[in-house]
Order: structure tokens, then sequence, then C-alpha cells
């Protein structure tokens, strides 16, 4: 399944970015293979997207979010 796929309040573990260009930017960021991530919320209009992956709390847009595959889905 895709990251924007993911509901607020609902976690995952980010298995791979598909984007290349993306993933440089992604990783620095903490989204490494085996991290969990958690939706924390959308924005009223539904873009961008809050996630938390350790530490850090990230927006990310629709469009970045779908290259992002995610496994182990759990409320």
């Amino acid at each position: 399944m895709k990251l924007n796929e993911l509901k607020p309040g609902q976690h995952a573990i980010i298995e791979e970015i598909e984007d290349e260009f993306l993933s440089l930017k992604l990783l620095e960021m903490g989204f490494l293979p085996g991290e969990k991530v958690f939706c924390r919320f959308n924005a009223p209009s539904g873009d961008p997207i809050a996630y938390s992956v350790g530490s850090c709390i990230v927006a990310m847009r629709l469009s970045e979010a779908k290259s992002v595959i995610v496994s182990n889905l759990t409320e």
C-alpha cells in the first residue's frame, strides 16, 4: 500500500521509496526502510498530510506520499 492511503491515527512500516529523486530527501528526514511511520493529521483541504517518523513530524504532499510503499498497517 502507499503512504497516502494511511488515515490519521494509523501506523505502518516503510518498505521503499519509488521516486529516486525524492528518496534522498526523504531518507535524510528519517524515512528509512523498516522505520515506523504514523499518520498524524490532514490539512483541511486534504493536502498536505503530516506524518511522524522517529522524533520528526513531516508535512508531505499527496503526490510525494504516493511514492512511499508501506506495509503492516495498524490502528
